[in-house]
């Protein structure tokens, strides 16, 4: 497919378009790529949907050089695509800091947004250790930076892992490497969720948590989906074996419920 760009003033941000039919919007996590989505585009497709696929700020093929690359920023971009894209509503597929940012957008502009599917989300703030803080610190300093967040991010697949995952973390090295791509990670990798976590009350959208039960990005994943799930009065699916990134690891388990849940908020009035 032809990557399309959309102008933010500061930069560019890239996405796909496939099919036609109601409005899915998939949002990749920090240091991820659109192609996390790789599994799941197809079945959303031959199943009615148009589906699009988004690069984060400073990812992929998306422009380096903006002044923030936060929640707040991820929020307003996808509400600027939507309405690029005709207004939507659309249902916004968000993985750990694509499920923040899509919350966030739900809440600021509501009339976007027929309802969330968030798989990993990132709701509010960790609560890492002084250790944990100084380790990661000093895994992302250049010049082993990048290696080392390629075998990272390995990890959180701790259960189940797709046979090309190999080939997923070669495209997320490419991307690294890209212009000033590794310092626009740098500053995504420090965002605070606590705009999101503020604003959870204000999201009526209906919403789907699905979490993986070992995702090792959470002290007690179960706990952590029930609480995003009561917050946005939503629903949870746990997936056995699934770590960070269901949509990748566990799309046998994590398609079916995305298109039973995005016919139902499309068959609302």
């Amino acid at each position: 497919m032809t990557t399309r760009y959309l102008d933010r003033g500061e930069g560019r941000i890239a996405y796909e378009v496939r099919g036609d039919g109601p409005l899915i919007v998939c949002v990749p996590g920090m240091g991820d790529l659109r192609s996390s989505f790789r599994f799941a585009v197809p079945v959303l497709v031959d199943a009615g949907y148009r589906v699009v696929t988004v690069d984060l700020r400073g990812h992929g093929e998306s422009d380096d050089g903006f002044s923030a690359y936060d929640d707040p920023a991820l929020a307003s971009d996808i509400r600027a695509l939507v309405a690029h894209l005709g207004g939507g509503p659309a249902l916004l597929f968000g993985n750990s800091m694509g499920a923040a940012g899509s919350i966030l957008a739900a809440a600021e502009e509501p009339d976007l947004v027929a309802g969330l599917a968030l798989t990993g989300p990132w709701v509010r703030d960790p609560r890492p250790g002084l250790f944990m803080r100084l380790a990661q610190r000093v895994m992302l300093v250049k010049p082993w930076g990048p290696a080392a967040w390629r075998a990272f991010y390995k990890t959180l697949y701790p259960g189940r892992r797709p046979a090309d995952l190999a080939a997923h973390q070669s495209r997320i090295g490419v991307s690294l490497r890209r212009g000033d791509h590794w310092r626009s990670f740098l500053r995504t990798v420090v965002t605070s969720h606590a705009p999101v976590e503020a604003r959870l009350d204000d999201v009526r959208a209906p919403t789907l948590v699905i979490m993986g039960e070992k995702d090792p990005d959470f002290p007690d994943p179960a706990a952590e989906a029930r609480y995003a799930a009561e917050r946005l009065r939503g629903e949870v699916l746990l997936v056995p074996e699934s770590g960070h990134y269901p949509q990748a690891d566990s799309p046998d388990v994590v398609n079916p419920a995305a298109l039973a849940f995005a016919a139902k908020v499309f068959a609302r009035p």
